[in-house]
């Protein structure tokens, strides 16, 4: 939990102050020292550990430097290439990587614009670096399956061997899975054709074909939306589901709801919740001091408290249903449920979080 804390903080932070940042150099202050220093666990301030502007010569280039390598045991364990934030990684970008890769002792190399962070190692030819990544992490769209082996990464639980064993089950998996998703939105002729030859019996025409692209999409979705569905069902174990935009709640289920019955191993904070809390905790703490501002979990919601206490509710984010919602106080402990479509809709009511926290103060 620990982990999945810190990898929701700096991706709040990078929600926050993406749009401000115009360089390399502060995407690497803002956001890529953090991330090696608070999400990997290395010191950046040790240049045993951590050096920055590595240099290496390689043949006739002379005098290139990497951004980052992490050191082990005075070897170099992972090289790191920084570009500008919101820049694309195209593997071009990479060609310094493929170089230092080739001469140092290095397994693992980085690339990363500060939001999206492309990991390869060597699978394809020994001490050749791949050019696909076998993991790739969005810190604004974060992959739940990738965080177990982003901590074999960091510097407690650092196992390259056992990185490196998963690393191609994990590029192969994460290649398909993109192919699904293509197909999901475009699938094409292959794709329909064996779903078309299983359920029509008639000759498959060109016509035939068309029809079969359009219902092979739907049924594709709307299978996806049926799992979605089931995993929401079990998740929410009775949770009321609300039939509108915005809702309001007595104020005296506020304290009721909130004493926190439910046994402790049916509660799963996911990292978007997680990343909510972060967003809110950095609007709020403008006029607060952001040690007050305290998380609590439950089955049916995820509580955001002043002081840790259960009568001094800052919001609640409702996110484990197919729509979520933010639920915002009034004075009397009122709960308004607001829709909102993405993480992010949650700074259209920064002044009513603010607001809030002035009831209590």
């Amino acid at each position: 939990m620990e982990f999945f804390e810190k990898l929701a903080s700096l991706a709040a932070k990078v929600r926050l102050q993406g749009a401000a940042i115009q360089t390399e150099e502060a995407t690497k202050n803002a956001f890529v020292m953090p991330f090696i220093s608070t999400v990997l666990g290395y010191d950046v301030f040790d240049p045993t550990e951590v050096t920055p502007e590595f240099v290496c010569d390689v043949g006739t280039k002379k005098g290139e430097k990497i951004d980052y390598a992490i050191m082990k045991g005075g070897e170099v364990q992972i090289l790191i290439e920084c570009k500008k934030i919101g820049e694309p990684l195209h593997i071009n970008h990479a060609s310094q990587l493929f170089r230092y890769f080739h001469v140092t002792s290095a397994r693992i190399s980085i690339l990363t614009n500060g939001q999206v962070y492309k990991f390869f190692t060597d699978l394809d030819a020994p001490n050749k670096m791949d050019e696909k990544p076998f993991l790739e992490l969005d810190l604004l769209d974060i992959d739940e399956y990738s965080v177990p082996e982003l901590i074999k990464l960091t510097k407690s639980a650092f196992d390259v061997e056992s990185i490196i064993s998963a690393a191609g089950e994990l590029k192969y998996v994460s290649q398909i899975k993109k192919v699904i998703a293509s197909q999901v939105s475009k699938p094409d002729d292959d794709f329909v054709k064996v779903f078309a030859s299983r359920v029509y019996d008639g000759v498959i025409t060109q016509k035939v074909r068309e029809q079969f692209h359009e219902l092979t999409r739907k049924a594709v979705v709307q299978f996806l939306n049926d799992q979605i569905n089931e995993r929401l069902k079990s998740a929410m174990s009775g949770a009321i589901q609300p039939a509108l935009a915005s809702l309001p709640v007595s104020s005296s289920s506020v304290e009721q709801t909130d004493v926190r019955d439910e046994s402790e191993d049916k509660v799963l904070t996911t990292l978007e919740e997680l990343e909510g809390y972060h967003i809110v905790k950095a609007v709020v703490r403008s006029v607060v001091d952001a040690k007050r501002i305290v998380q609590r979990d439950t089955q049916s919601y995820f509580g955001i408290l002043l002081d840790d206490n259960n009568r001094k509710p800052i919001c609640r984010l409702h996110f484990n249903r197919s729509q979520k919602y933010i639920g915002i106080f009034d004075e009397e402990k009122n709960e308004t449920r607001h829709a909102i479509n993405s993480i992010d809709d949650i700074y259209e009511y920064s002044d009513h979080l603010k607001k809030t926290v002035g009831y209590y103060d």
